[in-house]
């Protein structure tokens, strides 16, 4: 038996270390408990340091290095025990079916046991702060004076007290540096909404990877105000400097101007470097700063800057110096190699609180309505912080409500008129259109312009607008519309870039500030002389016979949603070039409304209720655009040929279009660009149309739906129709088994085609990429259709939608028969992709073979796709918002990695 004993020693051993073990794994969901409530009260700890932290700065004391590495510590263990919780509640979940036991006990142990590690780590680390008797220390008393001058001009520089006399120095050597470091206060009212933004600014300064940062926004919103308020709170940080140097640069300095500035900044005298040239001027700034650490403040920068040229050394994370500059512009951001942050205008409840702190609590409470009307105001000002103090300033004092209402009414009518509005607002927006005339293209002030004409807070469709940009002349020097949209893209750019346009995500539609609006539509009546030239009557009103003879010099005149009387007698519009008239109010025009338009470019009557065109349209032989979309009319009138100089004819969504008359189409000689897309009368078949185009020689741009397979091949047969087809929609296309498709489109709709098993590319010589334009792509009820293989060259290709395919298996295919080597090219396909809809597709099994990182993916909806087990993302696809599906589809994905599940699941959405 002597045996046994050691066999029971091994076995006691054994069990001793598999009960330990096991301790971690049956205890980890108790010790997740415990690590949260160490957590939560090592976060109220650290809340009270850093409060205490806050309070000694404002004495300007320097907080003590062990306190901050406590800091530095407790946020990095944060970090870590955020990730722990989170695997510790994933491998909870984790059961063996039917049991309480862990489905990987290994990885259960490892993790229980870093749970326990954590517990007495976060323990530890709370009990450290019991030390901090004292989290800072006084600093020294400064050396240099902290009051600063007054800015009396935009370019003079803020300095500290005159710097003792440096002793003369030889022709060609740099002046000596200054014997202190000097941080200048400058005055500063009280900041308000600017707290995210300090913030955000502070964590860059923080970052020795961060050497330049740049605030960008339109003129008004504040970035100069958030400049002077980092400036001043260098008196309140611990981040050491040994100079920090402000300079307004302005639109008209020079880089010689801005090297005096500085010069001047760090303490040089006139005489020192008057008379030197700019390559000397740089060899003494860069002398003075080469040994220090610095932080450069420039204000109001037009135009990139060239630092080295100036004499600034090169910044990186050895000298740790630092630039942050104000700019309209991001592209000065970009071209700087900055790190942007946009200062946006202020939310209603800050922007109110502004508006309060300078019209005054006295004038505010002085009557029960006033702070109703000025919450009118302040609606009207729309956040911009320059609007609002001279709004509020020119309220301030008014304690009647008929004062109120009367200003509000000059607000909303004519605002160049209320006091301060002109010179000190609109005046100060307009330097960004003055400077569009460095643009590369000649017409981007008129295309600026141009965007008053649109209702207030309206989303302009940049299609639309290209369109009618067309249609004044604006981009006439272009023989092919495509041509145009590029450049009229760019223009947008150029616009959005300055900060005169916002642009929605997508980049499909922009949209203009009120305020920026108001100072445009006071530029383009000549600084508010002319106020009839460019009328724009917002929704609602009635317009009456009276009213429409003064606009008798109107130039452009927008109607949005109005009504408007009818008169014997025809009004005269003898200067008139561009109409909008639009919305469900614009049921009819007044008799022989267009009977005195004599010179008038563009007509556009879209979006309205209107039932028929009055004959004389036909007088209208100037015209060059014409838009009748989204219209209840149902004929168009022969009389339209004679419009023989029309250029655009734009026909979508008309619903109740029944009749084009024949060879009206082929007399519009002129014509370059035609669409008709979505309009399903006639059958919804235009294609008989295609005749008459092929024979106009100037169009190059046709957007049709077809319903007929001979249509459908003419499309593609025709070198100049297969080139000038831009959105194509293919409906009920019975026996048609393949197609091809132009390289050249760049919308493709299929429906109910139920025939259609295979869709190919029309390749054209000298045609480099393939279908490059296409950019939406919706197949819907095609049962025999197996794959979509060609969208893997639409590397452009932003919307897919496919309905009702019960044969396809895989959108892409990647085989022999179609070509792996091919597809496997493809490395950007979906690489712009923002929206992905598969919606019953029985037989779905993959989207494409191997896993893809559609970094633009926004909303993904799969809905009664049962075989679809797998997704192709990897860890690359950041952008996903929404994911719209069922919750057992979505419960049974398989996936190889489950980090990217993880990351996924909060956008999840079941439907």
């Amino acid at each position: 038996m002597d045996f046994v004993s050691p066999v029971l020693d091994t076995v006691k051993c054994l069990w001793d270390c598999c009960d330990k073990r096991a301790v971690y794994i049956r205890e980890l969901p108790e010790n997740l408990k415990s690590l949260r409530n160490e957590m939560a009260e090592l976060e109220n700890v650290y809340k009270d340091v850093k409060k205490r932290m806050a309070d000694e700065r404002k004495h300007q004391k320097e907080i003590k290095h062990v306190v901050t590495g406590w800091i530095d510590s407790v946020e990095a263990m944060k970090r870590e025990v955020n990730d722990i919780l989170t695997e510790g509640e994933d491998e909870i979940k984790k059961k063996c079916l039917g049991t309480c036991c862990p489905r990987n006990c290994r990885a259960s142990y490892e993790i229980g046991k870093m749970v326990s590690k954590k517990i007495d780590a976060v323990s530890q680390l709370c009990r450290k702060a019991d030390n901090f008797q004292e989290v800072a220390a006084s600093l020294p008393t400064p050396p240099v004076s902290q009051v600063a001058a007054p800015l009396p001009t935009p370019l003079v520089i803020q300095v500290a007290a005159p710097l003792p006399t440096p002793p003369a120095i030889e022709a060609g050597a740099a002046p000596p540096p200054p014997p202190a470091p000097a941080v200048i206060e400058l005055p500063l009212e009280n900041t308000v909404g600017l707290d995210s933004l300090s913030d955000k600014v502070w964590r860059y300064l923080q970052d020795d990877k961060v050497t330049t940062i740049g605030l960008y926004g339109m003129g008004g919103v504040g970035k100069t105000t958030l400049l002077k308020r980092i400036n001043n709170e260098f008196f309140k940080t611990n981040i050491e400097f040994d100079r920090v140097i402000w300079v307004v640069v302005s639109k008209s300095a020079s880089v010689e101007k801005v090297q005096e500035l500085v010069l001047r900044e760090c303490g040089c005298l006139d005489n020192r470097w008057k008379g030197r040239s700019e390559d000397e001027k740089a060899r003494d700034i860069y002398n003075i700063l080469k040994t220090m650490k610095f932080i450069l403040l420039l204000d109001d920068i037009w135009e990139p800057l060239n630092l080295l040229k100036i004499g600034f050394p090169l910044l990186n994370d050895q000298n740790k110096s630092k630039v942050i500059f104000t700019t309209r512009f991001l592209n000065v951001c970009e071209a700087m190699g900055a790190e942007s942050i946009k200062v946006e205008c202020l939310k209603f409840k800050e922007a109110f609180a502004l508006f309060q702190t300078v019209v005054g609590e006295a004038t505010l409470n002085s009557h029960p309505r006033i702070p109703k009307l000025a919450k009118i105001v302040v609606e009207e000002c729309k956040g911009l912080p320059l609007a609002l103090k001279i709004a509020g300033a020119a309220m301030r004092g008014k304690t009647t409500p008929q004062d109120w209402e009367k200003n509000i009414k000059l607000l909303q009518s004519y605002p160049s008129e209320v006091p301060g509005m002109e010179n000190d607002l609109f005046r100060v927006l307009a330097l960004s259109y003055d400077n569009l005339s460095k643009a590369k293209w000649p017409k981007t002030k008129s295309c600026f312009l141009y965007c008053s004409m649109f209702r207030e807070d309206w989303e302009i469709s940049c299609k639309q607008l290209i369109e009618l940009w067309i249609g004044e002349g604006f981009l006439h020097e272009f023989h092919k519309i495509h041509d145009a949209r590029t450049e009229a893209e760019d223009i947008i750019d150029e616009l959005t870039l300055a900060c005169l346009l916002e642009s929605n995500q997508s980049k499909t539609h922009v949209k203009m500030h009120d305020v920026i609006r108001d100072m445009a539509m006071w530029l383009a009546g000549e600084n508010g002389k002319k106020k009839n030239k460019c009328v724009v009557k917002e929704p609602g009103g009635w317009i009456e016979g009276h009213e429409i003879a003064e606009w008798k010099e109107t130039q452009r005149l927008s109607l949005w949603d109005n009504s408007i009387e009818d008169s014997t007698e025809p009004p005269k519009f003898q200067n008139l070039g561009t109409l909008f008239a639009s919305g469900e109010s614009m049921r009819s025009l007044p008799t022989r409304f267009f009977a005195r338009m004599p010179v008038i470019r563009v007509l556009d009557l879209s979006n309205s209720e209107l039932t028929d065109l009055p004959a004389e349209i036909s007088t209208l032989i100037t015209l060059h655009y014409l838009n009748l979309s989204k219209t209840e009319i149902q004929n168009l009138p022969v009389e339209l040929r004679n419009l023989t100089k029309l250029r655009c004819l734009i026909l979508d969504d008309m619903e109740k279009l029944e009749t084009i008359p024949s060879q009206l189409v082929s007399r519009l000689s002129s014509l370059r660009l035609f669409s008709l897309y979505a309009s399903l009368g006639c059958n919804g078949d235009w294609g008989f149309l295609l005749k008459e185009l092929e024979n106009l020689k100037h169009v190059s741009e046709i957007s049709i739906p077809v319903r007929s397979v001979l249509h459908a091949q003419m499309s593609v047969n025709s070198q100049h129709l297969r080139r000038s087809i831009r959105r194509l929609s293919l409906q009920d296309c019975t026996g048609m088994k393949t197609m091809e498709i132009s390289s050249y489109l760049q919308i493709l709709q299929m429906w109910r085609c139920f025939d259609l098993a295979d869709v190919k590319i029309n390749l054209e010589k000298g045609r480099g990429q393939k279908l490059s334009d296409l950019s939406e792509v919706e197949i819907v009820r095609c049962p025999k259709l197996k794959h979509l293989t060609f969208v893997a060259y639409a590397r452009n290709l932003l919307s897919l939608t496919i309905e009702y395919c019960e044969s396809m298996q895989e959108v892409i295919v990647e085989d022999e028969e179609i070509g792996i080597s091919e597809v496997e090219q493809c490395s950007d396909a979906f690489s712009v992709l923002t929206t992905l809809r598969l919606s019953y597709l029985s037989n779905l099994r993959s989207i494409c073979g191997g896993a893809l990182s559609f970094p633009s993916l926004r909303e993904l909806t799969v809905k009664h796709c049962p075989r679809l087990r797998k997704l192709p993302f990897d860890s690359n696809t950041n952008c996903l918002r929404k994911i719209e599906g069922e919750q057992h589809w979505w419960d049974g994905l398989e996936w190889e990695v489950q980090a990217i599940k993880h990351k996924l699941n909060q956008h999840f959405v079941p439907k």
